[in-house]
């Protein structure tokens, strides 16, 4: 998705995420948003896994697999996927934080495969729905979160 050329859903994705962020009441410090192909989030989470007692834990998404929970690594090497949410690419950010909140002890400690929601590039309606996030939702727009049949 070149969002980059789209300035509302550039403004959308920064919203969501930091929306993500607050309802796990974090600081807007906390995460980071970049529009490259394909575009992708990162929300740094105060916990830390018993398995993992020495490695951040964070949230992640991208535009192809939606939001995941994962734990830092050497800073050369991927993060350690531990779970994906699935569903849809743009959940509510409730239904996100609902996610990073199951008990630790629910979360499988192995990395699974991760759904594809959607491809890089698909003609469907996300960069739509990031810009309704732009605004909130707000004008009298669909909300943000309802999936709009293609």
């Amino acid at each position: 998705m070149n969002i980059e050329f789209d300035l509302a859903a550039a403004r959308g994705l920064a919203w969501y995420v930091r929306e993500v962020a607050a309802e796990l009441g974090l600081g807007g410090g906390c995460f980071f948003v970049q529009l490259d192909s394909p575009a992708h989030a990162y929300v740094a989470i105060d916990e830390r896994l018993p398995r993992f007692p020495d490695r951040d834990l964070a949230l992640v998404w991208d535009e192809e697999h939606g939001w995941a929970l994962a734990v830092e690594t050497a800073s050369a090497e991927d993060l350690i996927v531990l779970a994906y949410l699935g569903g849809d690419v743009l959940p509510p950010p409730a239904v996100v934080a609902r996610f990073a909140c199951l008990p630790l002890s629910a979360v499988r400690l192995t990395s699974p495969e991760p759904p594809v929601l959607r491809r890089t590039g698909d003609h469907d309606d996300l960069v739509q729905r990031l810009g309704r996030c732009a605004s909130g939702g707000q004008g009298g727009q669909a909300h943000p979160f309802v999936h709009l049949a293609g």
